[in-house]
């Protein structure tokens, strides 16, 4: 593909501006055609404001209308198994933010789209485009092939979020539209309505880590046991590594706090990521060798671009519609982290 990438945006509320707009306009590789939101003074003030030719009230007008290479869509996800499938019927790939649905009916549905629309979707777990992500993931990799530092043996995600937006909305356009008329996916059939709310909550908070955890072990694991005060989530790979997520063992009010170790034999790869909405601010990487016999330990960390997840995560999405790279993660693999999410609800909630 030699000419821009053409992208067409599907609702341009806060993260659909602040998180993903504002990024893709600044990618030299790409262009945002056009822009379908209900909404039609915020949506021709956001179009005025990042100089976007075209306006519609819906996405099927902009589809009917544009040659596009690319959807992003900013949706609120429990409403992803509406409006997903639909979005996959223009026949090119679609983006959107985490997680995959709201229940695992509503994921199945959007799986089952994407493999007949012969194209694909990712969904926006942008943990694994920040900078520190991509270069930790390459060296574990490396590290499991060489068997420099022996074994891996245990992988941990530290998590207590604050402050997530960051001042990333310093610059949200707003607008006095009423608020749209929705259609939103069904509750899931298999929970009541208070069982439902807690998934819902987890699957929106948590569902990052869990996400984290499979790409970081290279492999799928399952949950094995959930303690009561719903602070420790602890699993096993398939070649049997035991992980553990920590879920808010401490408050943080401001503070960001999020950290994932890989460890093995004769070291580790630590990992440490800023608080998401978080501008030019990478994470960092710290890797520790210890090969003994003698040889004196080390502790490096690279010196990595100046660029933060949101922006390398739209990078990556344009890199795969050109055919550059494989998306980070598509529908199949989040599909993964609803399943993972049931199973630790059934064993912290026994629902």
């Amino acid at each position: 593909m030699s000419e821009k990438v053409r992208i067409g945006f599907v609702g341009v509320g806060s993260m659909g501006q602040c998180a993903h707009l504002k990024n893709y306009v600044t990618v030299p590789e790409c262009e945002v055609v056009a822009i379908a939101e209900m909404r039609q003074k915020l949506a021709k003030r956001v179009a005025e404001k990042y100089g976007i030719p075209k306006v519609y009230a819906t996405h099927e007008e902009m589809i009917a209308n544009e040659k596009l290479d690319g959807i992003v869509a900013a949706q609120q996800f429990t409403r992803h198994g509406v409006i997903v499938p639909q979005l996959l019927k223009a026949g090119v790939p679609v983006f959107t933010e985490k997680p995959l649905a709201g229940s695992l009916e509503a994921g199945e549905k959007i799986v089952k789209a994407m493999k007949e629309s012969g194209t694909f979707h990712m969904v926006g777990y942008h943990k694994r485009s920040d900078p520190a992500t991509m270069y930790a993931k390459a060296e574990i990799d490396r590290l499991k092939e060489s068997g420099e530092l022996g074994r891996m043996t245990y992988v941990r995600i530290l998590h207590c979020g604050g402050d997530w937006v960051a001042n990333g909305f310093i610059d949200l356009v707003h607008s006095d539209d009423p608020a749209p008329q929705l259609e939103w996916d069904p509750p899931a059939s298999d929970m009541d309505k208070d069982a439902y709310n807690h998934y819902v909550s987890f699957v929106n908070y948590w569902i990052h880590q869990v996400n984290l955890m499979r790409h970081l072990l290279g492999e799928p694991y399952q949950v094995k046991y959930a303690d009561a005060p719903g602070k420790l989530l602890i699993g096993q790979s398939d070649s049997g590594i035991t992980c553990t997520i920590e879920l808010s063992p401490f408050r943080t009010t401001v503070d960001w706090v999020e950290s994932a170790l890989v460890a093995f034999e004769k070291g580790y790869v630590k990992i440490d990521l800023p608080a998401p909405l978080a501008s030019n601010r990478p994470g960092t990487v710290e890797i520790f060798k210890d090969p003994g016999n003698g040889i004196t330990p080390t502790k490096m960390s690279p010196q990595l671009p100046w660029i933060h997840a949101m922006r390398q995560q739209a990078m990556n999405f344009v890199k795969a519609i050109k055919g550059e790279m494989k998306p980070m993660c598509d529908a199949i693999e989040a599909y993964e982290d609803l399943k993972v999410a049931r199973e630790y609800l059934r064993l912290w909630l026994n629902v």
